[in-house]
């Protein structure tokens, strides 16, 4: 174990604006996944808003852009609820039908234990991975990088491709 935890962001653009019924099964499973999330093995945090998950915070400019941030105390921790978990992988399957597809939607990076990413880390960390490819400091499942002094980390088959 090292003092460091695993930060996660995700994103998406909805294809319709958010309150679209098209949206619907979507929406209706966040409070379930969320707390299936939370439950998990590894869960340290999620960033939330005012209606209990991320679909109010507002981190880009654009209305149609959802944000989901987490921390997990490894790599296996958050891979095990995302690809093993099978009512998050029931949900990921779908996401075709929610939003936009994106080149980069997801970065993964190494905090100190005890701190919590901001939404400009996030922003940073996706910017990063753009430019740069999976770095020590943004990287993905399929190439995750260990913690700073950590052994090396196998990657992840991203399962529900």
């Amino acid at each position: 174990m090292t003092g460091f935890h695993l930060a996660q962001v995700n994103i998406g653009r909805f294809i319709k604006p958010i309150d679209d019924p098209a949206n619907a099964d979507f929406m209706d499973a966040l409070d379930r996944v969320n707390a299936l999330a939370e439950g998990s093995p590894g869960f340290v945090w999620r960033l939330t808003g005012e209606g209990g998950n991320a679909t109010d915070i507002r981190a880009f400019d654009d209305p149609q852009m959802a944000i989901n941030m987490s921390v997990w105390e490894s790599v296996d921790a958050l891979a095990g609820f995302a690809y093993r978990n099978m009512d998050h992988r029931s949900v990921m399957r779908r996401r075709g039908e929610w939003f936009e597809e994106m080149k980069i939607y997801m970065a993964l990076w190494w905090v100190p234990a005890g701190t919590l990413p901001t939404l400009e880390d996030a922003k940073a960390k996706l910017d990063l991975l753009a430019r740069l490819g999976p770095t020590q400091e943004a990287f993905t499942f399929k190439q995750p990088f260990p913690p700073p002094g950590g052994a090396t980390v196998k990657p992840v088959l991203e399962e529900c491709s």
